[in-house]
């Protein structure tokens, strides 16, 4: 799909539930990924690609510094939604890295060989194994500033057609959706990379 053609099909698909824009996708692509970190509201996502195509490969780049409670709800949602898990993992561990680094504070320099590490490495190696066409997210309008300028639909840098089915649903509309299939939620999640909540975290840019 060319950039130009964005505009018309996101128009259309506004408004159409998560399931419907994903089965649209899953027609437009050959070889379709989700990716995951497990934050607050991402079963929302796992849940509606796993409803649609339960073979979904569903790429889950862990940096290793995720909280207990994150572990748990990973655990927990990949037996309940039978996901089609592919873990990637840093090359170094980070008990190693805690030695060398430590979590550096983000104005210091060390903060971006920490991201590239942790979380830029690992996620570079899986699109490149996986070679997607299709990239389902669950970017929401309203989280980054970034995030702001995109829509249901975007091409990233390599040109792969970037799905964020729940682009404009708010927490309320999300939190109707977990209660509506009883889904689960975990809010203690921390993301050694952002630090804070509204700063993108390197992957979407």
């Amino acid at each position: 799909m060319s950039e130009d053609q964005l505009p018309k099909w996101n128009a259309q698909l506004k408004g159409i539930p998560p399931q419907e824009i994903i089965a649209w996708a899953v027609q437009h692509g050959a070889k379709p990924v989700v990716t995951t970190n497990f934050r607050p509201y991402e079963v929302a996502i796992l849940h509606a690609v796993a409803d649609v195509s339960p073979d979904i490969p569903v790429i889950w780049c862990d940096t290793g510094y995720n909280t207990p409670q994150t572990y748990k709800h990973a655990e927990e949602l990949i037996s309940r939604l039978g996901l089609n898990i592919q873990l990637y993992v840093p090359a170094q561990t980070s008990a190693h890295r805690d030695v060398v680094m430590g979590i550096p504070d983000i104005d210091d320099p060390l903060h971006q060989v920490f991201t590239e590490q942790v979380k830029l490495e690992p996620f570079q190696r899986a699109m490149a194994e996986h070679q997607p066409d299709v990239w389902f997210t669950n970017l929401r309008k309203g989280q980054t500033a970034h995030r702001d300028s995109l829509d249901i639909l975007s091409l990233d840098k390599n040109g792969v057609l970037k799905v964020s089915p729940f682009y404009y649903w708010s927490d309320k509309e999300l939190d109707e959706y977990l209660e509506q299939y009883k889904l689960p939620n975990e809010h203690k999640y921390f993301d050694p990379t952002k630090v804070l909540a509204n700063r993108e975290c390197g992957l979407h840019a």
